[in-house]
């Protein structure tokens, strides 16, 4: 049974107040927006400012009409997947299938130390029975070719990729890759490859022996999404909600273009990967789902000196992207500008709460990769600290941000509140047995913070 759903149609530019060039689009397709992290800059502090990009398609409600998916599930069927763990599988497979329309591409992909095309690439139209079939005769034995399992996915969407559909590959695994290229840097390099034939990879980790950091590597150089899945019984919900992202997205190939300007230079993209080259930053984005904003942190080194009480353009921002609804290529420009003050006071009056909520989020992440490294390193009582700290620095943050004039969102400091509570409950649990459990919640916590995972 087919599952069809409209969503959103893409909506006109809205120029957000203060930092970004009050300019309309009458058939604008994405909201764009660019702020500071403040208005006014003290021109004799040395303190690095924030720059904010985000982009929100409307609601998916609105849209006409819906990509087609081209996409692959590759699952994994080495021995440690029988039983409970490949029915599961079986089931969230079957969940993925009625989510998709006759119009739809699908490959079977399977692998244990071997790799079986089960279902070649192809509209699922009358052959969907079929592609049934092939998924309950799955069945689980030896070991894990992980790299060859994904690689021959990429090849299935490959063979129908298309810039007008959504081109996806969906790997569940339980499992250690130890057949084949089985480094996280290995599967990171064959996540770029696809993501540059404009291919996404999602990642499912099933239990506690598989590898997240290779899973989360693959996703985040592809522009996935990846999910830490405990219990065999969670993964048809899991399986649904992947589907749901997919049969979601509004645009694809988003190419951002940053110019600093005023003498600021870039010094980094938090949480992203970013090509620095002097004053220009170029960043790509896979894909953008409906009703789902994603956001963009750059720090920038301010100049050594500014003109007192004058207003400086600070950077422009151009954004290119692919319309999945018109089937055209559109074109965004945003432009920031500050002012220069002597006054500290001034300065400090004019911090947005909204991007520090969100600068906030992106530190407090790296403070958990930092505490993933000293536990790995055997420091636990290093990682318990950092955890502590961090939950404080967040603890703190939400109450400055969260109060006064121009508050950050309600849903900003919701998200800071729970990244303190994870925070905390990771510091009680990175002894023994817990860790490998804490450590595979973190790494997907980290993921979804970085890119703004839709689920």
């Amino acid at each position: 049974m087919s599952l069809k759903r409209t969503l959103s149609s893409l909506v006109a530019l809205a120029a957000l107040a203060g930092a970004v060039s009050p300019s309309r689009a009458h058939a604008a397709e994405i909201q764009f927006g660019a702020e500071l992290s403040q208005s006014t800059i003290d021109r004799k502090s040395r303190d690095r400012v924030y720059l904010r990009l985000s982009l929100k398609s409307l609601a998916a409600a609105e849209r006409r009409k819906r990509p087609p998916i081209n996409v692959a599930l590759v699952i994994d069927r080495s021995g440690s997947m029988s039983g409970d763990r490949l029915a599961a599988a079986k089931k969230g497979a079957h969940v993925a299938l009625e989510r998709l329309s006759s119009e739809d591409i699908a490959a079977l992909v399977s692998y244990n130390h071997e790799v079986d095309v089960a279902r070649k690439a192809d509209k699922v139209g009358s052959k969907r029975d079929a592609i049934e079939r092939a998924i309950d005769e799955l069945s689980a034995s030896g070991t894990t070719a992980l790299y060859a399992g994904v690689k021959e996915g990429g090849e299935q969407v490959k063979a129908f990729r298309s810039d007008m559909q959504v081109n996806r590959v969906v790997l569940l695994s339980d499992g250690l890759a130890n057949v084949g290229p089985s480094t996280p840097g290995d599967l990171a390099d064959l996540g770029r490859e696809l993501a540059a034939k404009g291919i996404s990879v999602s990642t499912i980790g099933l239990g506690l022996d598989y590898n997240e950091d290779l899973m989360q590597r693959l996703a985040a150089a592809s522009d996935g999404n990846h999910v830490f899945v405990e219990r065999p019984s969670d993964l048809a919900e899991v399986f649904d909600r992947e589907f749901g992202d997919a049969l979601s997205i509004a645009a694809r190939d988003i190419i951002i273009t940053i110019e600093c300007k005023a003498g600021f230079t870039p010094k980094r993209v938090l949480g992203r990967d970013g090509e620095i080259a002097g004053n220009r930053i170029t960043l790509k984005l896979n894909q953008l789902q409906a009703e789902n904003e994603r956001y963009v942190v750059i720090e920038l080194d301010p100049p050594s000196s500014g003109l007192d009480g004058a207003e400086a353009d600070i950077a422009s921002i151009e954004l290119d992207y692919m319309n999945m609804e018109s089937g055209s290529r559109g074109s965004k420009q945003a432009s920031v500008k500050a002012r220069f003050t002597d006054d500290a006071k001034d300065a400090e009056g004019s911090v947005n709460k909204s991007v520090m909520s969100q600068v906030t989020e992106q530190v407090a992440t790296e403070n958990t990769e930092r505490a993933v490294e000293l536990r790995d390193q055997g420091d636990v009582a290093g990682a318990r600290k950092v955890l502590e700290d961090n939950a404080s620095y967040l603890s703190t943050q939400k109450g400055s941000l969260g109060a006064g004039l121009a508050a950050a969102p309600k849903a900003s400091i919701s998200a800071l509140d729970k990244l303190e509570a994870k925070s905390r409950e990771a510091a009680e649990n990175l002894d023994g047995e817990k860790w490998d459990r804490t450590r595979k919640a973190m790494r997907q916590d980290q993921h979804k913070s970085k890119v703004q995972q839709a689920y």
